[in-house]
């Protein structure tokens, strides 16, 4: 023990514990940027003549500087990155996309604006050099575990450039570094072409006497450098001849939030896009898999007026703008599409959360660019590619959006025209023309820019909105006028087909609905005395249990290969009902489709383009009905909830989908091979096409997953429809001439060989080669005894048809038919 016998030695002790005291409650940021200076400030020796050179030697006086993140110095064709010492090893993400492009580059569906790259990134100091180290969020641990230290080890970043240190500025704070080689070389880390193209392409090298960097501007969070370069390719998407791809990019590299946006737990009861971490701290004997949600930062400007239940305008709201290139016309319903979420955003709390805004002009913002991370853009893309996209960026950290576009693609009205005619011509009189009005192109376009938005607030497609809705309510106006024709416009339900000619006041096009509202609030519903993730977890699951069971709050995943009600472009709770209503319409169109085309236009141009999309139409019709046949229903639950994940769907509903195939598919619908069509757009394949059209839908029963999936739930329970009930059914119906003694059509010839090879390939097909989900051994399971079954029952009832068929054609086609069968049961 020490005693201090001079007061004057105690008060200097005290003071100096005061300013231990004060200078370790400094803010964690300041602290952060302090050891960052001292660990990264150059040691003397460290300027050794060759390598670290003095700072008015590098950056000299002729350099033009832009002050920012980052200063930027451009001295004749260099450039230069100033980079601050505290500002080493601080995330960044580094964004790479078009700016421009040639034609026809990835088939149409690459754009100016496209993203190819996003990479969280830091830079680093090792000795004299600066590194620029790709990081991942993927894995995860407090710093302050020991376990910290694997992870790092485990997960080493790999390095994406290397620079030497060309200076240190004047005060110390920050060094210097060449980047033109980093920009102006092919770094593939921040390349267009991705390894596809340049095979595609093939591409030799980039020219770098033709690329060079077009400009560098630092802004005070974001850095936006655009480069010029061109390739030698020897077949080049466009341009033949000049073995030359020329691309324009633009590389965003902005600074991310220290201050960490808190995350929210995704709930698969709710569609969101996602992103997981593994946390190796967690305490469960694993590491714990958190996905959260993506999702924009919105925080009320007044909190307690918030806490009080008031509509409260968020501190900083999501802002779109418009694209310079946006044709005026189309602007108003742009706009309204982006503010159509503004009451979704209500129900989490927040007024005017979301706004778009015209391009600004020169004079407002010099520096506007739609390449710009700092802006969110709908980019009106000249190109005939019919869709449109709503991409993001987000921080791997957290789901924090950081920014959005939208790509509006300049043909993609066309192909709302066509649809408009085609699903609802037959009840809708403004849609049997080329030239649709004004009024209802706006709403489409409006409903379509609503759609993408919600990809960018954080919304994937949710397939099974439109189950909600009983099929008959889609032919009363009223119920149409409120509701629409989904629970969501993030649906793949874009008109209403199943209005009958007659019905009244009935709309036609899509809206938001009650699930957006839901979607929204649980997103970005503000919880002020929640202090994490965890904290709020209890809340979310009671906003979701409480919606459960409503059909209109249901999500069906895009992904789903099973489950009916959740299908692209179906609408309706019973698929049958629905196609039978839709099938009746198209036979209007149908007949009516050279009066409202051809006879107008005095060309075959749009009536040939609309008779193949009107195929497509009835093959969705179609598809909805199929999907029912081995159909597994999926209803996302928690273990607190009842009733089961996965059932399978009714056997009488699937024995109806099965007569209503017969029916509607497979008994050669004629009326799709109009003459009066035909013979005006095309010599032959006829036949054909409606070949194609039922051998779609054949093969989607016959196929492994199919079967599998009825095994699995008859095994489970023997009320399920059976394997070998679907199997005959589908024979029987497939094959009715031969009890009938009617002559067989040469679209059921077709169709019944069709079958056969079908099921030639269910017998012997490889099941290392095929491209089912293999979920199960084919081979030793009862797949290929039913198959066997059906055909040898099959080749009793051919002998016996080809014997006393009349008609040549029916008795040649059942002889033949027998020979193939008798070539799979006995293939010596």
């Amino acid at each position: 023990m020490i005693f201090l016998k001079k007061p004057l030695v105690l008060i200097a002790v005290i003071l100096a514990s005061l300013t231990t005291f004060n200078s370790e409650a400094q803010s964690k940021r300041k602290r952060k940027k302090d050891e960052k200076t001292e660990q990264s400030a150059p040691k003397p020796a460290s300027k050794k003549k060759g390598k670290i050179k003095e700072y008015s030697k590098v950056i000299t006086k002729d350099a033009v500087t832009d002050d920012g993140l980052f200063k930027v110095h451009s001295i004749d064709d260099k450039y230069y990155f100033e980079i601050p010492n505290n500002f080493l090893e601080t995330d960044m993400l580094l964004v790479s996309r078009f700016a421009k492009l040639p034609s026809g580059l990835g088939g149409g569906y690459v754009n100016a604006g496209t993203k190819t790259n996003t990479r969280l990134i830091q830079w680093k100091r090792f000795k004299d050099k600066i590194l620029i180290k790709e990081k991942s969020y993927s894995a995860v641990a407090e710093d302050s575990l020991p376990i910290n230290i694997s992870v790092q080890n485990n997960n080493y970043e790999p390095t994406i450039y290397a620079f030497d240190i060309e200076a240190i500025s004047p005060d110390s704070s920050a060094v210097v570094v060449d980047v033109t080689s980093f920009y102006g070389s092919d770094v593939k880390a921040l390349s267009g072409l991705s390894a596809g193209f340049r095979k595609q392409y093939k591409v030799r090298n980039l020219d770098k006497s033709r690329s060079f960097v077009n400009s560098v501007k630092s802004f005070p969070k974001n850095i936006e450098v655009i480069q010029d370069f061109t390739y030698n390719a020897a077949e080049p998407p466009s341009g033949y001849g000049t073995e030359t791809i020329s691309i324009q990019m633009n590389q965003s590299m902005i600074l991310l939030p220290e201050d960490k946006m808190q995350p929210r737990y995704f709930d698969e009861r709710v569609g969101w896009f996602t992103l997981s971490q593994y946390d190796y701290g967690s305490e469960k004997l694993k590491a714990d898999r958190k996905t959260y949600i993506r999702r924009w930062r919105l925080v009320p400007k007044d909190i307690e007026a918030y806490k009080r239940g008031e509509l409260v305008e968020p501190v900083k709201p999501i802002v779109y703008y418009l694209d310079p290139a946006t044709p005026e016309k189309f602007r108003s319903y742009m706009k309204e599409g982006v503010e159509l979420w503004q009451k979704a955003f209500e129900a989490a709390g927040f007024k005017n959360a979301i706004i778009a805004k015209d391009p600004p002009t020169k004079e407002e913002d010099p520096d506007f660019s739609p390449e710009d991370i700092r802006y969110s853009v709908i980019r009106y893309v000249a190109s005939t590619t019919r869709n449109a996209t709503g991409p993001s960026v987000s921080d791997p950290r957290t789901g924090e959006i950081i920014e959005s576009d939208i790509i509006w693609y300049h043909n993609h009205l066309r192909s709302y025209r066509n649809r408009y005619l085609l699903e609802t011509g037959a009840a809708n009189p403004s849609a049997r023309t080329l030239d649709t009005p004004d009024e209802e192109i706006g709403e489409m376009m409006k409903m379509v820019i609503a759609h993408e938005v919600g990809h960018t607030l954080g919304l994937p497609h949710n397939m099974a909105a439109s189950y909600a809705y009983d099929v008959e309510n889609y032919r009363d106006g009223a119920f149409t006028q409120k509701n629409g024709i989904a629970a969501t416009i993030m649906d793949y339900a874009r008109y209403n087909y199943i209005a009958q000619p007659g019905d009244q006041n009935i709309r036609f096009i899509r809206q938001l609905g009650p699930y957006d509202d839901y979607a929204i609030n649980f997103g970005y519903r503000y919880y002020p005395n929640a202090k994490s993730a965890d904290d709020e977890k209890k809340a979310l699951d009671q906003l979701v249990s409480s919606k459960a069971g409503d059909p209109k709050y249901m999500f069906g995943s895009q992904g789903s290969r099973f489950d009916p009600r959740s299908q692209t472009e179906d609408i309706g709770n019973n698929s049958m009902k629905a196609s039978t209503y839709g099938l009746k319409n198209l036979k209007i169109v149908a007949a009516n489709l050279p009066a409202w085309t051809s006879n107008q236009t005095n060309d075959y141009d749009d009536l040939a383009e609309l008779y193949g999309e009107m195929l497509g139409v009835w093959n969705r019709y179609v598809g909805h009905v199929t999907t029912h046949i081995g159909g597994v229903y999926e209803d996302t639950k928690n273990p607190s909830q009842n009733g089961d994940v996965y059932s399978m769907v009714p056997k009488l509903q699937q024995k109806d989908a099965m007569q209503w195939l017969h029916k509607n598919a497979f008994a050669s619908p004629t009326w799709l091979v109009d003459k009066n069509i035909l013979n005006k757009i095309d010599y032959a394949g006829y036949t054909e096409r409606l070949r194609g059209l039922q051998v779609r839908q054949l093969n989607r029963i016959l196929n492994f997953e199919t079967i599998g999936r009825l095994i699995d739930f008859s095994a489970l329970d023997s009320s399920n429809y059976s394997a070998l009930e679907m199997l005959r059914d589908l024979r029987k119906g497939l094959w009715s001439e031969i009890n009938s003694g009617q002559n067989v059509s040469v679209y059921r010839r077709n169709l019944q060989r069709a079958y056969i090879d079908q099921m030639n390939y269910l017998m012997t097909e490889d099941m290392n080669r095929a491209r089912s989900r293999k979920y199960y051994n084919v081979n030793q399971s009862d797949v290929r005894a039913l198959v066997r079954g059906e055909l040898n029952v099959l080749k009793q009832r051919l002998r016996t048809a080809s014997n006393s068929a009349v008609n040549p054609e029916t008795k040649y086609h059942y002889r033949d038919a027998l020979e193939r069968v008798n070539a799979i049961l006995d293939p010596k």
